[in-house]
């Protein structure tokens, strides 16, 4: 045998060992977590009370750190440039890796810069009107819609945002035609909303629920495979006849690219065990925020195909933000 050939047998031997000791001790000191977002609001609070009990079940802290700015590009950013080590982590969601991607040119590939340790869960959007709005169901809205072609307008977060790409799927299905209006936040739109400025919107369903509550505006419909507990009442799109319609406002967990297979099957173990306890369901139904709890590879195909699910429709509705 050449000594050549010996070097490389012996380089296996010596490396495996050492790749076993490091995923058995991690983690040996806190993991950073990034939520790409300012303190305060549905996505912060989600993060926190996730990290919290999943600190207890990785036998180590979690330390939330928020990066707001650019929706969520210089958090991922961060990300990407972290060694892959298991502690950096980051809160990925919607924007980061879906809608963003889809409708902006990005200094991260959403698929190829990020690890997928596993998904957290989702709230679904909901069709919204004023309360004096002249109809109580979706089909009445569709019916409004085409009997005043040109009179109705349509409030969003933003430019590009889930409630923006929500309403124009909406407005393909059904072959309706609606003004876009789009506002800095979704908490001056609501406010243009009620005042009857503009007829309809489709916020996350959290955001959406004290007004829905107060009486102020109407839920026609949900986002999402299945009717939610806290507006009962109110039937799924997929229910009524509208297909492709089970997006929702999602959250998860991803980390920089090329993360050792072991501490990414500890992660999401711990994440999904967390996510199983029936206190956390409790939690994160504050945000109306269902736990969907999957395998590392399932959320790697779910964070894809949302990338080409909204890509798609960006181009086919032309919505392209760097234009």
């Amino acid at each position: 045998m050449t000594t050549r050939r010996v070097l490389l047998q012996a380089v296996p031997a010596l490396w495996l060992p050492a790749a076993r000791s490091s995923a058995q001790s991690y983690p040996a000191k806190p993991v950073r977590y990034i939520v790409p977002v300012a303190p305060g609001g549905g996505s912060d609070f989600v993060g926190r009370r996730v990290c919290e009990r999943w600190s207890k079940a990785l036998g180590q802290n979690l330390v939330v750190e928020n990066i707001g700015g650019g929706g969520g590009v210089i958090a991922a950013q961060t990300t990407t440039k972290a060694a892959p080590d298991g502690y950096t982590l980051m809160q990925g969601y919607v924007a980061t890796h879906g809608t963003s991607p889809a409708t902006r040119r990005l200094p991260y590939d959403p698929v190829k810069d990020f690890t997928p340790i596993g998904m957290i869960g989702g709230t679904p959007n909901a069709l919204v009107v004023p309360a004096t709005f002249p109809v109580d169901d979706v089909r009445g809205f569709v019916e409004y819609l085409r009997k005043n072609p040109g009179k109705a307008s349509y409030g969003s977060a933003g430019a590009g945002s889930l409630t923006q790409l929500v309403m124009e799927l909406f407005k393909q299905q059904t072959g309706t035609f609606m003004v876009h209006v789009p506002y800095r936040g979704i908490a001056p739109a609501f406010t243009d909303l009620m005042g009857g400025q503009t007829q309809a919107m489709f916020p996350g369903l959290a955001a959406a629920l004290p007004h829905i509550r107060s009486g102020r505006v109407k839920a026609l419909a949900i986002t999402g495979n299945v009717r939610q507990p806290t507006v009962k009442d109110v039937p799924t799109l997929i229910e009524s006849g509208f297909k492709g319609f089970d997006a929702v406002q999602w959250y998860g967990v991803v980390g920089p690219a090329a993360m050792a297979a072991p501490i990414v099957a500890q992660l999401n173990e711990t994440l999904n065990a967390t996510l199983a306890a029936p206190d956390m369901r409790e939690l994160l139904a504050t945000e109306a925020v269902v736990p969907t709890p999957m395998s590392a590879d399932q959320f790697g195909r779910y964070i894809t195909s949302e990338v080409g699910r909204w890509t798609a429709l960006a181009r086919e509705r032309k919505i392209q933000l760097d234009d």
